[in-house]
């Protein structure tokens, strides 16, 4: 195997464990938010839940082009 695979496969992994790791922390921001609509600190909250919906997002585009890469490489 080459080294773009491991990359990949290295990217993937540590993305889902992070993902995974953060998502209970999430919920119970999401919970502080619902409960307190209108406080300063609900609006920070936000900003964080935004930010890691971006960077999930984000970890999601990069993943797939990693694989399209890789699969360009070898097969085409």
């Amino acid at each position: 195997m080459d080294l773009l695979l491991w990359i990949t496969i290295g990217f993937i992994i540590i993305g889902f464990v992070v993902l995974i790791s953060m998502k209970k922390g999430m919920e119970r921001k999401l919970d502080v938010i619902k409960a307190n609509k209108e406080d300063e600190e609900s609006s920070t909250k936000a900003t964080s839940i935004i930010w890691w919906i971006i960077s999930t997002f984000a970890w999601g585009i990069v993943s797939m082009f990693l694989i399209v890469l890789w699969f360009y490489n070898n097969l085409g």
